[in-house]
Formats: structure tokens, C-alpha cells, sequence
């Protein structure tokens, strides 16, 4: 599976493209950057700014369409500091989601601090230790201390590069008593838990955002060269010193045209280092190793930890589905070839019925277990089937899902005006419809397997304004009753789909 994980962060939007393998690791094959600059002043003012919401929208649509490109299947978008903070955040949230389609969540510190040491778990392990792990992002700053693979503890606080510049450096280069101001802001704010992770022996600092690493790139570049590889490369501590020391002389345009720098956040550098240099003296760190895996990473093995852990509840479930179907009735195959089928009418017919993929697992275990009750009773099968069904303690569901489930295998031989039970009527609006759309569908699948012989063999829908045709392939005159059972079992789906629905043989071709 192709998924994509969307950091909106303070300085830059950022989308990572990975292909998911079955063994819970991902391999990127694509990454993508856009510095929008969100946070600037709005941890002064309170709000986002139009210009850089402009920006943001225009760099998200971009990646949606290379996600499409890239043939993406699943898309997850978090927004940190400088949106978490905002005042008009909901707004802005909004926007992105009308015009780009994206979903956005804005996550806490604390959820940000935990996917990204889980990243940087990921990609170095993380044995021995103690570690420091140091992100240091426009907003906030997310400190971790590791040891043996494992969080001793985290921490999220307000110390972001854009934060820190805008408040206290707002000099190009600063003056000595700008420098002397944050110097002491830091110690407020940081010196108490250095000096816990100094107590605690810490053996080297790693460097996870592009703010930081930009540091260890421009130490490494003025000192062996352009670098081709930045992931795993350290820098002494006294070179961030003295990097520091460097950087508060210069201006802006100065800063831009040294070795290695980024150019784009050469305003933010003498924050960073000030912030960096203070962390690595306070905690007394000698090193600081780069880690090219941060946020956007650790929502790729959120993605895909919580995909592997769905699939295995998928699994379980779909075996206690099976079970019960074999418990009251061989699994001879019309079951099956009814869920083969249903599922094939559900991809045709869910956008119109605004369905989505957890409704299409319901109908395919509605469909399995919608002939059980002919052990009890052949007349009255269905009613059975409801009574089995929610009385069988079907592992891994929820009560409302086996409602769901019960009420659409019940539903799968009542007349549409007829599906208006008292357990009906107890539901929501919302999954009464689930309801009427999955017995609909599972009543038409149903019909196409009269003869319980499975002389269906495939089915083509074809959507057009006004009609939904179905399609089926099937020796000639042999799916006769089948036909004949579709004429009378399609009211309900026409109903629900405003539209003819009809279901006719392939044409053959004489030869």
C-alpha cells in the first residue's frame, strides 16, 4: 500500500510518499518541501496570516496531486505549533479541507514529541544510551530522553525558532542584549531539565528537524565538504559553539551564503544555534548526530502499525464470521458467491449511497451469514438469521455492527415497505440508511444466486444518468431464474439509487 504522511508545521509544509510492506517497514520513494512560514507572527499576534494560508493551500493541492500520481491510497495530515496555536486555526482547517480535500488534524506537543521518537527509534535504534533526542521546530521544541530503545521521558515546550526570533531577536544580526534576553528565557525554561538529562549521563544528542540538522550540515560542509548524505553524521559540540558565535555577527544576506546553509531559513539560524548550543552545554553533550527521520516518519509507522493492527482485527473477524456460517449451514459456496458478488454491486453503487469501506466489510459478513437461518427454518430463514446472528458473540464487533449485520441479513427477503422493524426504528437516521443500502444490495447479490448453482460467473455495472445496469455473464439460458428473481428483488436498490435498475445477460457474439 502507497501512503502519504503531511507535516504542516510552523516554517514548512512537508509530504513524505512510502510503499507499506508486510513485515510493519515502509521504503520512501518520494519526498517533497514547501516553506510556507506559517508561524511568522503569529506567536505574536494570535493568528495565522492570509499570505502564508495562501501559501500553504497552494503547496497542499500540489501534493494531493502528486499523491494521485504517485498512486497513493491513504493520505494523513497533521498540523503542529504555529496552527495548534492559532486563533482562527478552525478556519484555516476548513479552507484546506474544501479546496484541497485534505483532512487536517492538529496534534498536541505530546503526540508530536511520541511519533517522533518513535521515529528515530525506527531508524537507529536507539541501544545503549542514554540519548537525547533534540527537535527543534518553528513553535515548539520536542526533547526526549532514551535508553535501551525506550522513552525515560518527553517533553514539549514553546521554544520554536520562530517563536524565539520574532520575540527576542528581532535585530538582523541581534544585539548583545537581545542575546542576553533569550539566553535567559532558555535558562527559565530549559536549564532545570538539561541538567536532569546531564545527571542522567547522557552520551550524545541527536538532531532530528531541518532546523537543527541545518547546523550539522553547515559544520560538516565547512570542514570536509559538500556532504551527499547527511543521516548519521555528527557534529562536536564546541563546533556548534562556535558556529553560534559566528552566526550572531552576521546579517540575514551573510548568513544565506555560507557553506552549506539554507538559505531560506538563514533569519532563524542565530535562534537555532543560541537553542542548540544552550542544550548541548546545559546537558553536557559532546556530540550531536543527525537523524534525517522525524515527524513525518513516525506518522508513516503510525500508519502503518495501526493498518497491520486493523488487518489482523479484520482477520479475527472475518473467522468468527466464518465459523458461525459453518455452524448452521455448510459453507457450500452460495455465501461466498453471494459476498463476491454483493461487493462488486457495492463498489458500483457507494457513491451514490455515500458509503464507505467499513459498511463494504459489513455487507461481505451479512452476505456470509444471510442463508443460516434455513437450519431452523426455510419459510422463515431470515428471521432466524437475525436471532443467530445477534446471539452468536461474534468476536472483534461492536453491538451496533452485529445490529447492523443482523438487520441487513434479516432485510435480504423483506419487501422495502417492510423493513421497518421496532430494532429498525431504534437506530440513527444515518445507519438506518446502512441499513436499507446494505439489505438492498445483499437483496439484488441474493438474486443472482437463485439456484444456490453459481451460474453467475461475473457481473458488470455500468452507472448512467437515470439507470444502473447490471451485467451478467453467464451460459446462455442457464441464469434464467436468476433474472427472473432480480426483476423482483431490485425495488428496494431503484429506491435508494433514484435511478432504473436493470439487470440484463451479456450479449454473445455469433461467430
Amino acid at each position: 500500500m502507497r501512503l502519504a504522511a503531511i507535516d504542516v508545521g510552523s516554517n514548512s509544509v512537508h509530504m513524505v510518499i512510502a510503499e507499506a510492506r508486510h513485515d510493519g517497514r515502509f521504503e520512501v520513494i518520494d519526498r517533497v518541501k514547501e516553506m510556507v512560514r506559517l508561524g511568522r507572527r503569529t506567536f505574536t499576534s494570535g493568528r495565522l496570516e492570509r499570505v502564508s494560508m495562501d501559501l500553504a493551500v497552494r503547496a497542499l493541492k500540489n501534493f494531493v496531486r502528486l499523491a494521485r500520481l504517485r498512486r497513493v491510497e491513504r493520505i494523513r495530515a497533521v498540523a503542529t505549533s504555529a496552527v495548534r496555536e492559532a486563533r482562527n486555526r478552525d478556519a484555516f482547517i476548513a479552507r484546506i479541507r474544501r479546496e484541497t480535500g485534505l483532512r487536517v488534524r492538529v496534534i498536541s506537543g505530546d503526540e508530536e514529541a511520541r511519533l517522533i521518537f518513535n521515529a528515530v527509534r525506527q531508524a537507529l535504534g536507539l541501544d545503549g544510551g542514554p540519548h537525547l533526542l533534540v527537535d527543534i521546530g518553528g513553535g515548539s521544541v520536542e526533547l526526549a530522553l532514551a535508553r535501551d530503545g525506550q522513552a525515560q521521558w518527553m517533553a514539549s515546550l514553546p521554544l520554536g525558532v520562530a517563536r524565539l526570533t520574532e520575540r527576542y531577536l528581532a535585530s538582523d544580526p541581534p544585539t548583545a542584549s537581545q542575546v542576553r534576553r533569550l539566553e535567559k528565557h532558555l535558562e527559565r525554561q530549559l536549564d532545570a531539565l538539561m541538567r536532569k538529562a546531564r545527571r542522567a549521563g547522557v552520551e550524545r544528542a541527536i538532531g532530528t528537524s531541518g532546523t537543527i540538522n541545518a547546523l550539522v550540515a553547515m559544520v560538516r560542509v565547512a570542514r570536509d565538504g559538500e556532504q551527499e548524505r547527511l543521516h548519521g553524521l555528527s557534529a562536536a559540540a564546541g563546533d556548534i559553539r562556535r558556529l553560534r558565535e559566528r552566526l550572531l555577527k552576521l546579517e540575514a544576506a551573510e548568513r544565506a551564503e555560507l557553506p552549506g546553509a539554507d538559505p531560506k531559513r538563514s533569519d532563524l539560524l542565530p535562534a537555532a544555534a543560541m537553542l542548540t548550543d544552550f542544550i548541548l552545554e546545559r546537558a553536557g553533550v559532546r556530540e550531536l548526530s543527525a537523524c534525517t527521520w522525524a515527524l513525518r516518519e513516525g506518522i508513516l509507522l503510525a500508519m502503518v502499525n495501526a493498518g497491520a493492527r486493523a488487518q489482523g482485527r479484520l482477520e479475527a473477524r472475518r473467522r468468527s464470521v466464518r465459523a458461525l456460517a459453518r455452524r448452521f449451514v455448510a459453507l457450500n459456496g452460495h455465501g461466498p458467491q453471494v459476498a463476491r458478488l454483493g461487493l462488486k454491486l457495492f463498489d458500483a453503487a457507494a457513491p451514490i449511497l455515500k458509503l464507505d469501506g467499513q459498511a463494504r466489510e459489513l455487507l461481505e459478513h451479512a452476505a456470509l451469514l444471510h442463508d443460516i437461518g434455513r437450519a431452523i427454518d426455510h419459510d422463515r430463514h431470515n428471521r432466524h438469521t437475525y436471532y443467530l446472528v445477534k446471539n452468536a458473540e461474534l468476536l472483534g464487533f461492536d453491538p451496533l455492527e452485529i445490529e447492523i449485520i443482523a438487520q441487513a441479513a434479516r432485510g435480504h427477503r423483506k419487501p422495502a415497505a417492510r423493513l421497518d422493524s421496532p430494532e429498525f426504528r431504534a437506530l440513527s437516521p444515518a445507519k438506518r440508511h446502512l441499513v436499507r443500502s446494505l439489505a438492498a444490495l445483499l437483496r439484488l447479490a441474493d438474486a443472482l444466486d437463485r439456484s444456490h448453482f453459481g451460474v453467475v460467473k461475473d457481473i458488470h455495472v455500468r452507472r448512467s444518468p437515470g439507470r444502473f445496469t447490471v451485467t451478467i455473464d453467464a451460459a446462455k439460458g442457464q441464469a434464467d431464474l436468476e433474472l427472473w428473481t432480480c426483476e423482483r428483488r431490485s425495488d428496494l436498490l431503484a429506491k435508494l439509487l433514484g435511478r432504473q435498475v436493470t439487470v440484463r445477460p451479456a450479449t454473445r457474439r455469433v461467430r
